[in-house]
């Protein structure tokens, strides 16, 4: 499957479950979208592929020496640990930065 529909099936069911009040299932979608945007932007770049788990995409994204502060620090949200109230410890849209990530490491604009 096109990684871009990949992306867009993940943010559907991300915003589907924002609607319906569960922000955890959102978090875990909005993840899942990041390593195929991930996973794209390794291939464009023949860079050894990593498992598919968009953990473990996000880990060794953040791990590349060329990759920018900016990348950097929107991968460090997707990894951060939520809190024991089940909430992320710092105010960040997921959903959004999923297409930031698209556009800043594959110049894609995802809707």
């Amino acid at each position: 499957m096109d990684w871009k529909v990949q992306v867009k099936t993940e943010l559907d069911l991300a915003r589907a479950a924002r609607e319906a009040g569960n922000e955890g299932k959102a978090r875990v979608c909005a993840r899942r979208a990041a390593g195929y945007v991930i996973g794209e932007y390794l291939r464009q770049r023949e860079l050894p592929s990593v498992r598919s788990s968009a953990y473990a995409r996000l880990q060794y994204l953040r791990s590349l020496p060329n990759i920018s502060p900016q990348v950097r620090n929107v991968t460090d949200h997707f990894l951060v640990r939520i809190t024991p109230d089940h909430t992320l410890p710092v105010e960040v849209d997921l959903l959004s930065e999923v297409r930031w990530l698209a556009y800043e490491l594959l110049a894609d604009i995802i809707e």
